[in-house]
């Protein structure tokens, strides 16, 4: 599985593609950022972040993408900005028929480093020894959209089985999900 890790951002948007199964050991394609000037229009800034987001699309060709789900925040203009870009994301891909799946801040931390609590450099350090790299991506938005990226690999699988076994309940029973 190939998939297009993204940790949205209007000033830094974390790009990251990781290949690989449950099991097996990963490998990154690649990893990179996205920037935009903070003294841009929001539309050109947005427009930037959707060029970005298309040319990794184009390049990497992944089969799915995962992106963090945005959380309450106290600056609401930096939940405005996450919201922004992630919604650019998702309509990249939407638009070529790619899955979406959104994964919460903590889920990635806990599915690469055990634990939900874990601060950026425990996730660096993790990213980095799982993709078997000489040192930690940066900046730090760089290794959260490979840590988004290795968190749906790894919860793929037990995720798709919950779904089917979820349908075929609600099939037994009559009724649709």
């Amino acid at each position: 599985m190939r998939v297009l890790g993204v940790d949205p951002g209007l000033t830094r948007c974390g790009i990251g593609v990781v290949e690989g199964v449950l099991g097996r050991p990963l490998t990154m394609l690649g990893v990179g950022v996205v920037r935009t000037a903070a003294d841009a229009e929001i539309g050109d800034r947005l427009v930037a972040v959707e060029r970005g987001i298309e040319e990794w699309l184009d390049t990497h060709r992944p089969e799915m993408v995962a992106v963090e789900r945005v959380f309450s925040q106290h600056n609401v203009r930096t939940v405005m900005g996450t919201a922004q870009a992630s919604a650019v994301a998702m309509l990249c891909a939407a638009r070529r028929g790619l899955p979406v799946a959104l994964h919460t801040p903590s889920e990635v931390k806990a599915a690469v480093t055990g634990s939900g609590r874990a601060d950026k450099a425990q996730v660096g350090a993790m990213v980095t020894r799982l993709l078997r790299l000489d040192a930690p991506p940066k900046p730090a938005d760089a290794a959260d959209a490979l840590a988004l990226a290795i968190c749906h690999i790894w919860r793929a699988p037990a995720q798709n089985r919950l779904q089917r076994a979820v349908a075929a309940h609600h099939a037994t029973k009559g009724r649709t999900p």
